[in-house]
């Protein structure tokens, strides 16, 4: 009975989902987890480590949820990861599915197929943390910021967990660009065009995706600073492109 009792719970967190953003931000924040799962077990990242089952478990949360929760703090709201308890027990699920997968052909699947999947979730989280920001009535310029904070947050806790340069300050396939231009679309679209929070969202969410996805397919990246002599600057390796990964026969390589 009691069993029962919470799965009905459990269940009203799903149903008033039905109709508004919750259901997809649910998609979006499992789809960061599972990714952080991998990304954690990443040969360069794991290596010297030594992850720990719940210290996989934690990156994949930091990687689901990290990005809203910051972002719910910065405007002085109650995080709605802790309020729905469906935004953990997915995490904690995509986890465990990480580290069933990871040397099964999960790290190609993720440098692979899953790359649509996070280029889904990221401009998402951005049209979401705008939204909000415009709704806090902040400046345009920190709705913009909220709208950044939201979907790379996340993987900024991991990379610094894991002691490495997170994304936000390196060449990264236009991972914060991709936010920007998300968060900048949605503002123009609700605040100066005057558009309703879903055509809004779907504009600016599909400006984004298809930016993103185009960055990580012909692997566009962020330019470099002029005048960085060569010895400082280093080697700059070519990234491998998505579509050069799609061919038959590619296999990840990490360093």
């Amino acid at each position: 009975m009691i069993v029962q009792t919470y799965l009905v719970y459990l269940a009203s967190f799903i149903t008033a989902g039905v109709g508004n953003f919750v259901i997809i931000d649910l998609i979006a924040a499992t789809t960061n987890a599972l990714n952080g799962g991998l990304l954690a077990q990443r040969p360069d990242y794991y290596k010297g480590r030594q992850w720990t089952v719940v210290g996989i478990l934690l990156l994949a949360i930091f990687g689901g949820i990290g990005g809203g929760i910051s972002r719910d703090i910065l405007l002085n709201k109650i995080p709605g990861a802790l309020t729905n308890p469906w935004y953990l027990i997915l995490c904690l699920i995509a986890g465990f599915v990480a580290i069933a997968i990871s040397f099964k052909g999960g790290q190609k699947f993720r440098e692979t197929f899953y790359q649509f999947m996070t280029a889904f979730s990221l401009p998402w989280y951005a049209a979401v943390g705008v939204s909000a920001g415009i709704a806090a009535g902040l400046p345009d310029i920190a709705s913009v910021a909220i709208g950044v904070v939201g979907p790379t947050a996340g993987r900024f806790l991991i990379d610094i967990t894991a002691a490495r340069t997170a994304p936000q300050f390196r060449r990264s396939e236009w991972f914060v660009g991709t936010a920007v231009l998300t968060s900048v679309a949605y503002l123009i679209c609700e605040k100066y065009l005057g558009l309703t929070i879903w055509p809004a969202t779907l504009i600016a969410f599909a400006i984004g995706f298809c930016f993103r996805v185009a960055a990580l397919w012909f692997a566009w990246e962020e330019p470099l600073p002029r005048g960085i002599p060569a010895e400082v600057k280093g080697e700059v390796h070519k990234r491998e492109s998505l579509k050069e990964k799609m061919e038959p026969g590619w296999e990840p390589k990490f360093d």
